[in-house]
């Protein structure tokens, strides 16, 4: 063998070796100060060496121990198709594909079926996310009529002041006249009571505030996890916002007719028999639970949420990360011939009201 030849092959192990190294989990943890930002729909997760946050890989990306596929969407990194061992390909698990409009998506694929909303099919099911800002913009003296506007090349409508009001345009915006709460005034309407110019100093908007709270939405789904949202100026700054939490009607492919008592054509609100945590985006509640589910009926009818609360639940998550969300618990469930529309994730919500609904420190 030639000196040539051998510093060749030495150069070639060493290159092996250092990439094995940079692979493995044996080198002390080295990570930025600040975590990376990940794009839209991307989820920042623990890398498998348990040291730095990263961003997780996506379907059809290569992936490594550094690299993690993303687990919240069923990815995982298979380390079979390609002949590098140190990498592999991430993967979804085995689940249904989800058709949206014809076109059939792979479970954990992500997708754009318009400019403003981002998706993601997991297991049969499409989630999204919308693209574009949701913020309500709150008459003011200066611009006592907002309203929305398409602005040609562009995707998403914007704000702009009108020089005169837009018919029930401000109730639209927020959630139906049916929803908001009317302002005792025939004035413009605005979020605050008048201030004089010599009042007293140091109050703050929201002692000036007129509250206005709309009803919570039903939920985006008829069973398993899903949101629930609604808008209200009830906060520090007196500004319109949107409230979400979580919810579920019902466990899917729980067989509830099971439950129906012989004679009866309803099962109203079936609670769960036992313990069970709740799961989200592949974390799951500190807590065990015994919720209240809305049942389902023989007769065509459906049962919605009647009387609910909200309550903060702890989830922690795989990489060791915990978070609250506010979640909806059901009460009571009416059942009803007025059904939702099943399987168009881009339609409006329902406006059943809801009444009773309070939060609650469970």
């Amino acid at each position: 063998m030639s000196v040539e030849t051998s510093q060749t092959t030495f150069s070639v192990l060493l290159l092996i070796i250092s990439l094995t190294e940079a692979q493995d989990c044996s080198q002390p943890c080295a990570c930025p100060a600040d975590p990376p930002l990940c794009p839209l729909g991307t989820s920042l997760v623990l890398d498998d060496c348990g040291c730095c946050k990263v961003c997780a890989r996506q379907l059809g990306e290569p992936c490594s121990l550094l690299e993690p596929c993303d687990h919240h969407k069923e990815l995982y990194c298979d380390y079979a198709l390609l002949s590098d061992t140190e990498t592999g390909i991430c993967m979804a698990q085995e689940g249904q594909t989800c058709d949206l409009g014809g076109v059939i998506y792979r479970s954990g694929e992500s997708f754009q079926p318009s400019c403003k909303h981002h998706c993601v099919c997991m297991n049969g099911e499409i989630g999204c996310v919308p693209m574009c800002a949701s913020d309500i913009r709150l008459p003011s003296p200066d611009c006592p009529y907002p309203h929305r506007i398409q602005i040609p090349g562009k995707c998403c409508e914007e704000w702009v002041c009108g020089e005169t009001p837009q018919d029930h345009h401000y109730q639209s915006v927020v959630a139906g006249p049916s929803q908001i709460h009317p302002l005792p005034s025939s004035n413009p309407v605005t979020g605050f009571r008048p201030v004089f110019p010599h009042g007293p100093l140091g109050e703050s908007p929201k002692d000036n505030c007129i509250v206005q709270t709309t009803e919570w939405s039903e939920c985006s789904a008829t069973c398993g996890m899903a949101i629930s949202s609604r808008i209200t100026n009830d906060n520090q700054r007196c500004q319109l916002e949107r409230q979400t939490r979580i919810c579920m009607v019902r466990p899917c492919n729980s067989q509830q007719e099971k439950e129906i008592k012989k004679g009866k054509k309803c099962v109203r609100t079936p609670k769960a028999q036992q313990g069970i945590r709740f799961e989200l985006s592949g974390c799951s509640s500190t807590r065990l639970y015994k919720p209240k589910f809305c049942g389902v009926c023989t007769d065509n009818r459906c049962c919605t949420p009647h009387t609910t609360i909200t309550a903060e639940v702890e989830f922690r998550c795989p990489e060791g990360d915990v978070f609250m969300k506010k979640m909806m618990f059901i009460k009571t469930c009416s059942c009803h011939h007025d059904c939702p529309q099943d399987n168009d994730i881009f339609l409006a919500l329902n406006t059943r009201t809801m009444v009773g609904d309070y939060d609650n420190d469970m």
